[in-house]
């Protein structure tokens, strides 16, 4: 005959069931809580504000991916430095949790202070790596920096693993920056950051982003980047503002899959300057020598 459980047995199964119920509950209450405190260090790290000028236009979008526990560190900043120029930054922490989070909040807080002691771009990025290996961390971050010269459009730029920005002029010519980069902050004391010198011609603008923008399952970097590069050519042809540009940009997140963090700076300029210096063909000049 079937053996017949008894009324103990009933009551010891449900009060393990509801064990297990509640002590899922508080692992979900506790993700949720982590996830929330992730963005809410991110929201309070990214600048609220962004530099003003006649000439200058500005704009930025953020999407945070927050799959789970899967909140990154990506940032950017825009700040006046003491010298009068601007200080343009976007990166990418690696990992996809608090720490991540926390570590994005030091470097952009790093990057500000070392550029009250040296704007220059590739000084900074490695005054910046060496700071951050001193810190004793395991994670590391890519960035981009750029000095902007408002009264003349002048932009100087270095880079730390990060991907290359995206250019594109008033009379129809875009494309992809082919600059020569450094590794990623962090990872090795004494690195050299090469600085490439640019101008922004009236009507053109350079797009800053991260690889959550181009880079997901439903598109590989290179199809992502070109995208964005059709994108800022068409914005700069017909004129669009800065911020619709962005937003454009930052839509296109989405057909990638995001499963990252996704940043988009565009920064762009009105005065016309000398045709004599050609925007899609860049100069590098060694790192510390100003222009």
């Amino acid at each position: 005959m079937p053996r017949k459980h008894s009324t103990e047995d009933g009551d010891e199964l449900l009060v393990r069931l509801r064990s297990l119920t509640a002590q899922a509950r508080q692992r979900a209450e506790l993700q949720r809580s982590q996830v929330e405190l992730a963005i809410a260090l991110q929201r309070g790290m990214l600048p609220r504000d962004l530099p003003s000028s006649p000439r200058l236009h500005l704009a930025v979008r953020y999407a945070p991916a927050c799959y789970g526990l899967n909140v990154g560190g990506d940032w950017y900043d825009a700040f006046t430095m003491p010298d009068g120029r601007i200080g343009l930054s976007i990166g990418d922490v690696q990992g996809h949790n608090i720490e991540a989070a926390a570590f994005m909040g030091q470097v952009r807080v790093g990057l500000r202070a070392l550029a009250t002691v040296t704007s220059e771009p590739g000084e900074l990025l490695a005054r910046t790596n060496d700071l951050l290996l001193s810190l004793g961390s395991d994670l590391f971050a890519t960035c981009t920096f750029m000095r902007l010269d408002p009264s003349t459009g002048v932009l100087e730029s270095a880079r730390a693993g990060h991907i290359p920005f995206v250019w594109a002029t008033a009379d129809g010519k875009s494309g992809i920056a082919q600059d020569e980069g450094g590794p990623p902050l962090g990872v090795r004391q004494g690195m050299e950051y090469p600085v490439t010198r640019f101008r922004l011609t009236a009507g053109g603008v350079v797009v800053l982003l991260t690889d959550g923008v181009v880079e997901g399952p439903s598109m590989n970097i290179e199809e992502g980047l070109d995208a964005v590069v059709r994108l800022a050519g068409i914005a700069a042809v017909a004129g669009l503002e800065a911020h619709s540009l962005a937003a454009a940009v930052i839509k296109g997140a989405e057909r990638v899959g995001h499963e990252d963090d996704a940043a988009v700076l565009v920064v762009g300029h009105d005065d016309p300057y000398s045709e004599s210096d050609d925007p899609t063909a860049p100069h590098p000049h060694p790192p510390g020598r100003e222009p």
